[in-house]
């Protein structure tokens, strides 16, 4: 069986204002090869979990789609359309527990002035053994002082943009060094987040995450775990982390909409504490949310 993919473009005019919705064929050509989002990585996205039709954290997601957006002066995008978007997909799905839909928006055709935008959905992988078994990562330094979103914000740290290359060629590196993920460290050795995913320490009883200020993204599945923090008998905040902190941890996870909570067994090939019933309680939680 064929896995389901389902597409809709949403259709901008030349002031950049969305105009419309239209349901399009995944698997016929849609995009030319002069769009930006192919030739420049100049674009931003979100990626929001479904669960049985329902997509979760949405409003946090077009928050950030927007936020994203306004930092590489694209068009504001309209929340109304894109969420109308995200629920047509969705309900495509609604047959499928896990899936997820993907929301673009690029500068269009180099040259022109209308954005190209676009909203697919398909079914989530199968990530129970990263849920359960956890995952080892390396520490890897991101070449960028912990303030840099303040000193070059044409750095766009912080911003869910498309130039992913960065993101993937540190993927490859952890791997080369036997472990399955990134965690990437500031040059002056703060703790900021994985390619995809967002840090997460327990430690004498609070869930701890790094600042948004640092130049990392704001994460929506973090933000949800916090909110229910207290129904664990945990506090929760956000505070600067070093790796120190993550060694010396009682338990800490990398989280992201489509994984969910990944605990961390092991850093840089020491193996560290896994909190199976919280993880269970976390993921349980994540995979029950309905808006």
């Amino acid at each position: 069986m064929s896995t389901p993919q389902h597409l809709i473009l949403v259709t901008h005019d030349q002031e950049g204002h969305a105009t419309g919705l239209l349901p399009a064929e995944a698997d016929a050509p849609q995009l030319s090869v002069l769009d930006a989002s192919a030739t420049r990585g100049d674009g931003v996205f979100e990626t929001i979990s479904v669960g049985s039709g329902h997509p979760q954290a949405l409003d946090a997601h077009l928050d950030r789609f927007a936020r994203s957006a306004r930092m590489l002066d694209l068009p504001e995008p309209d929340a109304g359309l894109w969420g109308d978007a995200v629920h047509a997909i969705a309900e495509a799905l609604a047959g499928h527990e896990e899936a997820w839909v993907k929301t673009v928006i690029s500068r269009g055709i180099e040259g022109g002035s209308t954005p190209t935008g676009w909203a697919y959905g398909s079914v989530s992988p199968d990530f129970r053994r990263e849920r359960t078994e956890g995952v080892a990562v390396a520490l890897l330094d991101r070449g960028l002082r912990s303030d840099v979103a303040e000193t070059a914000p044409w750095l766009l740290a912080g911003a869910k943009t498309l130039s992913y290359a960065v993101n993937k060629a540190a993927v490859r590196e952890a791997q080369r060094r036997g472990a399955d993920d990134a965690l990437f460290v500031s040059s002056d050795g703060l703790l900021l987040e994985g390619p995809t995913s967002t840090l997460i320490v327990l430690h004498d009883r609070a869930l701890v995450t790094p600042p948004a200020a640092l130049g990392i993204l704001p994460g929506t599945t973090q933000h949800d775990l916090f909110g229910a923090a207290r129904d664990w008998g945990l506090d929760a905040r956000v505070d600067v982390l070093r790796p120190d902190d993550l060694r010396a941890a009682e338990s800490a996870w990398l989280v992201s909409s489509l994984r969910l909570a990944a605990p961390i067994r092991a850093v840089d090939g020491a193996a560290t504490p896994v909190d199976a019933g919280l993880t269970a309680a976390m993921n349980g939680f994540l995979r029950s949310r309905r808006s």
